[in-house]
C-alpha cells in the first residue's frame, strides 16, 4: 500500500463568530484539484473532544482496507 496523507485543519473560536464554512481546495501534483469537506463541532471542550474522537473513528470505518 502506498503512503497516505491525512489532510485536516482545526481552529477553535467562539461559535457565535462563525458565519460561513466552505470546503478546502487541494492542489494535486497531477494538476487536478480535490476538495476536503470541512466539519463543524460545537459544544464544551469535552463535548468537542468526544465528537472529534467519534468522527475520526467513523472516518476510518469508511476505509476498512487500511
Amino acid at each position: 500500500m502506498a503512503n497516505l496523507a491525512l489532510v485536516y485543519g482545526m481552529r477553535l473560536l467562539p461559535s457565535e463568530e462563525l458565519s460561513e464554512l466552505n470546503d478546502a481546495v487541494l492542489k494535486l501534483k497531477n494538476g487536478r484539484e480535490a476538495r476536503v469537506t470541512m466539519h463543524l463541532l460545537e459544544g464544551s471542550k469535552e463535548e468537542i473532544e468526544r465528537q472529534l474522537r467519534t468522527s475520526l473513528e467513523a472516518f476510518f470505518d469508511f476505509y476498512p482496507e487500511i
